[in-house]
């Protein structure tokens, strides 16, 4: 399970890496692209922060709720078969 975690993050950086390497070579920038959608980068960083201001909270307030709930189960579920 881990393992196939870490292939698509693994995946996703090579992906990223060879979109983001054709976008440099046409001149595509992340400046540019903040600047299309009519912020500065200051403003991005900002509003990044607003949202995470507000996540974090709900985020941790959730997870005191799901967490215990989810062990429960996962110790009273009934063992799968294993596939050797």
């Amino acid at each position: 399970m881990i393992q196939d975690f870490v292939q698509t993050l693994v995946k996703l950086a090579i992906a990223s890496l060879i979109v983001g390497t054709g976008m440099t070579h046409f001149g595509v920038t992340a400046d540019k692209l903040i600047g299309a959608f009519g912020l500065t980068p200051d403003r991005a960083l900002e509003l990044a922060q607003q949202g995470m201001t507000w996540a974090l909270p709900n985020l941790t307030l959730g997870a005191l709720v799901i967490m215990p709930v989810w062990f429960v189960i996962y110790l009273f579920r009934p063992p799968r078969a294993r596939s050797d």
